[in-house]
């Protein structure tokens, strides 16, 4: 009998469950020696198949719960019709990295946590097709350039070249403004290229969404530290920017404060990393940045950057490389997909555990890690169970490197040079609210890291894109005052 017979009178058969599609990865044992990419993306078909998941919902929960408002079921229907060019190019008008988001953006807690497929299965996969669109157009040739409106004669600087800055710059050079970045490191990107290793994200993807914006006119200037080459009053007063943007991240390192911390061996999550992705020592002497390789390297923290330390580590040699974090797996605030990688890969994870010293032997080098065993009480600040320490339960790991990733703070250059810019009690610009960026400097604006603490790549492209909103506005009106009032 008939699928179409066996239904009721006057129903449609249902369609057949098409599964999510997973995407094809590396062989753990495998990747775990290199730096190549992990994921490997999309086929065509596969693509065609996950899009084809999307319901087209006349209510789409997945573009509020994108930062930048990407119209996600839009370019999912053009996957389906197998229109990937147009797809990406779609993805484009409101996201200048797609190719970075669908690789780094922690879609489940955003677009695919809100997704109506989900509520009974798996979310449509929106991250996984947003990269294989990117991935598609890069594939054909040079990206091409949108029509740009007439120029307005204004000038916009931007103070890093991070994520939140970079949307900045290629949303006000749409609208007809002239834009100059500064960024202080040899490479544009921010945390894309210092902080992300390229198994996670390919460099060369970086650097092609850069040319894209200089395709488009924005002047880069890089090596460029504001605060002591320039400061923000002689960008505005004698290079004649009628607004800035200060976007330059949060890249203090915080240290844990116990005996040992000084000993050779001991690194911050920043540096090991920078050397690594920026400066590309794991691929010396063809690069000129040695990095010491270690046997058995301990990561303390549990987020992302704990797992692209801890994985870093392992791809540089080590025979054992662990995770020490003071609670349960539970709490980790890492991605699971980066957490997974990481233990498939061989990573060993000492949970419920916090380092008291760092021991080191004569000569200054690090030899082991004293620890303790936690327990988790009741929720602290943060919503997440507080560890308490089990009195006794003192013991010492074997170690030969420590990289400490338990946060970052903001830098207080610029602000030391700008003293009329406003800060709270953490160190990071106060702006009067998320929408409307404004410090307390007129004709300053700021967003991302430096204003929220360490965050998302996809929240700075977001407070970027709602900045550039509000500089358009100052720039129309001259207005700065809350609710447009003079």
């Amino acid at each position: 009998m008939s699928e179409e017979k066996e239904t009721k009178a006057g129903e449609k058969p249902k369609k057949p469950k098409i599964p999510r599609q997973s995407m094809p990865e590396q062989d753990p044992h495998k990747r775990a020696g290199n730096f190549d990419s992990v994921t490997l993306g999309y086929k065509m078909e596969q693509a065609a198949l996950e899009a084809s998941r999307c319901i087209q919902c006349k209510k789409p929960f997945c573009i509020s719960g994108c930062p930048v408002s990407i119209d996600i079921p839009g370019f999912i229907k053009l996957v389906k019709e197998k229109e990937y060019l147009k797809a990406a190019q779609h993805i484009k008008k409101y996201n200048l990295l797609p190719a970075v988001c669908g690789r780094v953006c922690p879609q489940e807690d955003q677009c695919e946590k809100v997704c109506i497929v989900g509520k009974k299965g798996e979310p449509v996969a929106i991250g996984r097709l947003e990269r294989f669109v990117a991935d598609y157009e890069a594939a054909h040739g040079e990206v091409p350039l949108p029509e740009l409106p007439p120029k307005t004669g204004k000038k916009v600087a931007v103070v890093g070249a991070g994520p939140g800055g970079l949307t900045v710059a290629f949303d006000l050079i749409m609208l007809g403004h002239d834009v100059t970045i500064f960024e202080a490191l040899h490479k544009a990107g921010g945390v894309l290229v210092y902080g992300i290793p390229e198994f996670r994200l390919p460099k060369a993807i970086v650097e092609r969404e850069v040319q894209y914006l200089t395709r488009l006119g924005v002047d880069l200037k890089l090596n460029h530290v504001i605060g002591k080459i320039r400061t923000i009053d002689q960008l505005m007063k004698e290079d004649g920017f009628d607004a800035v943007f200060i976007g330059s991240g949060a890249g203090l390192p915080w240290f844990m404060d116990v005996p040992g911390e000084n000993l050779n061996g001991v690194y911050s999550a920043n540096e090991y990393l920078t050397r690594n992705n920026l400066m590309k020592s794991f691929d010396f002497p063809k690069h000129d940045t040695p990095i010491k390789k270690h046997k058995n390297v301990a990561v303390i923290g549990g987020g992302n950057v704990a797992m692209d330390s801890v994985r870093t580590a392992l791809r540089l040699g080590a025979d054992n490389a662990y995770i020490v974090y003071r609670r349960s797996r539970a709490e980790m605030p890492a991605r699971k997909e980066e957490v997974d990688h990481a233990e498939h890969e061989g990573v060993q994870f000492k949970n419920l555990t916090a380092p008291v010293r760092v021991i080191g032997n004569e000569q200054g080098w690090v030899t082991g890690l004293e620890c303790l065993k936690m327990d988790l009480g009741e929720p602290d600040a943060s919503g997440r169970r507080r560890p308490v320490p089990v009195k006794g339960s003192e013991f010492i790991m074997e170690m030969d490197a420590v990289i400490i990733a338990i946060g970052t703070s903001a830098n207080p250059l610029i602000a030391q040079t700008t003293p009329d810019l406003k800060l709270n009690k953490k160190g990071y610009i106060e702006v009067e609210n998320e929408t409307t960026c404004r410090t307390s400097k007129k004709g300053v604006f700021a967003g991302g890291d430096i204003v929220t603490g360490s965050a998302t790549v996809i929240l700075a492209m977001g407070a970027g894109r709602n900045a550039a909103k509000s500089i358009q506005q100052y720039l129309q009106t001259g207005e700065w005052t809350p609710n447009g009032k003079q």
